[in-house]
């Protein structure tokens, strides 16, 4: 089956951190059985046998484009910009997919990426992430993906399942909703971890800067790092103007192999008090596969990866964030949660190639069912 893969972000190389679980995807489904894949993203290398889709041009929109935080950050940033990105955007699209008219199947990331599939008949699945929902807020945007749907089969694979309610409400009746989780590169999976007991206690926050992404965070953590006992080790890209104050180790933006190699190994857990509508954090799986315990914030997104006091631990305050590091921080505990973690992800995610089967088995029933059959 010739599949056409579309998205807005991927790494230019090795060491780039925007888009590597796009990166992960489009490798798995290259080995995947039975699959002509051409991409069309920002630049970055592709597997042997993927097609280029994206023109020279094209390509070095898109890489300016995610230099710049990517489209959904544009548009939250406001100005001219703001308008003018996502209406390129959309005319670029529509001009790659009338250049690949042999394509069986389109396997599109992110709803907007959707809006100018052409009216061929051909089968779509589109993935989906929390930013997504804000999406369906915009005046007559349901009204034309819903139109997008018209004389095709369309799958709308969210990667977590709390967002299967309110995708089903606004195009279950015209587009099956079929929750995708992504995989896990087997990198994670082979971090052994040293001993925990170690002074002062290191604890990891992996985070893009916004005051959304960071929550709690600063407040909450200062009287419990300040005394030098603890240290919280802060990494990701500056997106909105924030203080990070003086106790915080802040590294900027890490690549994936810099936190496997030095920085997992060596820490109590991961920290994550977000209040931004996310999907499924891919950052905490994989620190789940390390086999990192979990502090996370309660709210959906998060009740759907941390089995509390089993892989980590939910917190709504300031005092059951303490109590949360002081139970990790056991060596014991610490053990059992974190082995915890890694048999979940283990169990219910797998590897990227096991994500692409879960795609490729969705194509193959999108293409069995065709409406234009």
């Amino acid at each position: 089956m010739r599949v056409f893969l579309v998205s807005t972000m991927y790494p230019r190389d090795a060491a780039g951190w925007r888009g590597v679980f796009i990166r992960n995807m489009v490798y798995a489904l290259a080995r995947a059985p039975s699959i002509e894949l051409a991409v069309w993203a920002p630049p970055g290398e592709l597997p042997e046998g993927v097609i280029k889709a994206s023109t020279p041009a094209e390509a070095q929109w898109l890489g300016k484009l995610v230099d710049l935080g990517g489209i959904s950050h544009m548009m939250r940033s406001g100005g001219i910009r703001a308008l003018l990105a996502p209406i390129k955007l959309l005319l670029l699209l529509a001009a790659a997919y009338r250049r690949h008219p042999d394509t069986d199947i389109y396997h599109v990331n992110w709803l907007q990426s959707a809006l100018p599939l052409p009216r061929d008949g051909k089968p779509a699945l589109i993935t989906v992430l929390g930013n997504d929902l804000r999406l369906l807020r915009l005046p007559f945007m349901r009204f034309l993906l819903r139109r997008m749907t018209q004389g095709r089969k369309v799958a709308i694979c969210p990667n977590a399942e709390w967002m299967r309610d309110p995708l089903q409400h606004a195009f279950g009746d015209v587009a099956e909703i079929c929750p995708v989780s992504f995989g896990i590169d087997p990198v994670w999976y082979a971090i052994g971890r040293t001993q925990v007991a170690n002074h002062p206690k290191r604890w990891i926050v992996v985070a893009r800067l916004t005051t959304d992404k960071l929550g709690p965070l600063f407040d909450w953590s200062y009287p419990l790092f300040r005394d030098g006992s603890r240290e919280l080790h802060l990494f990701g890209p500056m997106e909105q103007d924030i203080d990070v104050p003086d106790w915080v180790h802040y590294h900027g933006p890490a690549a994936p192999a810099q936190l496997a190699e030095e920085w997992f190994p060596h820490a109590c857990g991961l920290v994550t008090l977000s209040r931004h509508a996310e999907g499924r954090p891919q950052v905490m799986l994989e620190a789940m596969a390390a086999g990192l315990p979990i502090i996370a914030s309660r709210m959906p997104a998060h009740a759907t990866v941390v089995v509390d006091g089993e892989t980590g631990l939910l917190c709504d305050s300031e005092e059951t964030y303490g109590k949360a590091l002081g139970m990790l921080e056991d060596e014991a505990t610490n053990r059992r949660f974190g082995e915890a973690a890694r048999h979940r992800v283990t169990e219910e995610l797998g590897t990227w190639d096991d994500c692409a089967n879960r795609y490729r088995r969705i194509y193959t029933r999108l293409l069995e069912g065709r409406k234009d059959d």
